[in-house]
């Protein structure tokens, strides 16, 4: 296959053009969609996309422009060139042909964009899917969820199952080790807008309930000031409402109870004297317990008894108490908000935010929005046994990309 210089020389761009280099430059990318003919196609997509590296705007944009020029001509001969250089070219040409696929597929028409096109787009999107780093993963699920063939049941669930297979569901959870627990996230999070009562999460609530949540307070993760404790409990609220039929309902149901109740704790006893006998009231975890709770109830409407069995009485009377406690708590809670918020104005209050934003997340205070990590500057591959999700997530953008799907 010919390099862009040679392809230049041979139409006597190059010459003696020195000083007019970039103008010529810019002419040629413009002629060469004229070259995209039969054969010639999938090579003159493959020089384009090497071609996207350039860091002069002006050409940048003409190469762009070129490149949807020959997709309209023939989609799959494009893509071919594409892929090509995704998977085998250098690192800045694949970031750039990924962001491309990602921001400009769905600018095409459908008559473009087939049936067959977008069954291409998932085959080749696999086989990129086997080495990628956390953001590249992202944009393929930007790229796989926009397509038309992909918005059924059917398409939905494969989409859920390549996230499945990224999120390594089979291994064993290991919390210590901050990018075993970014990539559960990160996969998570891009598997949660597709979850609904016909594409079920089970299999990430269950793992959720074996392997994370007895796990909770060991979690670590690289990304500084972030909760990551809050956001397992909000990843598995969001999806246990779309949870089907589980194997080991009641033993993961108590898992989570038990979860539950370690967040919910009893009054403190009285001394004689009426006063605590401890030293201080128990500190009350609110959005901890606000997840925790609804992942229960979701999961407990499949097994009604769990309580209410004569065998359970005495767990009910316990978690009544505790209910009770907590809700005085949140009583006081509330009246101490409303006296905090007495006479404040909302540019006071914004102000007030974003110091607390700079602090560490204490209790009973509502959930924090969690801090954006670095992008990383280059991709770094890392080949794990099973050739799944790259490594080194921790350095990863935490942006939610949660659709209302």
């Amino acid at each position: 296959m010919p390099t862009v210089e040679e392809l230049y020389r041979n139409y006597g761009i190059l010459a003696d053009a020195t000083e007019q280099v970039g103008q010529i430059r810019r002419q040629a990318i413009k002629e060469l969609p004229q070259f995209a003919t039969g054969e010639n196609l999938p090579r003159v997509a493959d020089i384009l996309t090497q071609l996207l590296q350039t860091d002069d705007s002006a050409e940048f944009n003409l190469v762009n422009n070129a490149l949807l020029s020959i997709f309209k001509m023939d989609a799959k001969g494009t893509l071919g060139g594409l892929f090509s250089q995704i998977l085998q070219g250098e690192d800045i040409v694949r970031e750039r042909a990924i962001k491309f696929l990602s921001t400009k597929l769905k600018t095409l028409p459908d008559e473009v964009l087939t049936k067959e096109v977008e069954e291409l787009i998932l085959t080749e999107s696999k086989k990129v899917l086997e080495d990628v780093t956390g953001e590249e993963f992202v944009l393929f699920m930007k790229i796989l969820s926009g397509l038309k063939s992909l918005q059924t049941v059917s398409g939905r669930q494969q989409l859920v199952e390549l996230v499945a297979e990224q999120a390594d569901l089979e291994q064993t959870f290991n919390p210590s080790d901050p990018d075993c627990v970014d990539r559960l996230l990160q996969c998570t999070r891009q598997a949660v807008p597709l979850f609904s009562k016909n594409v079920h999460s089970t299999r990430f609530v269950t793992y959720f309930c074996e392997q994370v949540l007895p796990n909770l307070s060991s979690l670590t993760t690289p990304v500084e000031g972030l909760d990551i404790q809050l956001e397992v409990l909000k990843l598995l609220a969001e999806m246990s409402s779309f949870c089907g039929d589980m194997e080991k309902l009641e033993t993961n149901l108590r898992k989570l109870f038990d979860k539950l109740l370690e967040y919910m704790p009893l009054p403190p006893e009285e001394a004689e004297n009426g006063e605590n006998a401890g030293n201080e009231e128990p500190k009350l975890q609110f959005s901890y317990v606000e997840c925790l709770l609804y992942s229960f109830h979701q999961l407990g409407r499949k097994l009604p008894d769990f309580l209410t069995a004569k065998l359970n009485a005495e767990k009910l009377k316990d978690f009544k108490i505790r209910l009770q406690y907590f809700a005085r708590g949140l009583q006081v809670y509330i009246r101490q908000l409303r006296l905090a918020l007495q006479g404040k104005t909302g540019e006071a209050l914004k102000t007030e935010e974003q110091k607390r934003a700079n602090e560490d997340t204490t209790s009973g205070s509502p959930p924090k929005k969690p801090p954006t990590g670095p992008k990383r500057d280059a991709r770094q591959i890392y080949n794990p046994p099973s050739g799944k999700y790259s490594s080194n997530l921790g350095n990863f953008n935490y942006e939610r990309s949660l659709q209302g799907k």
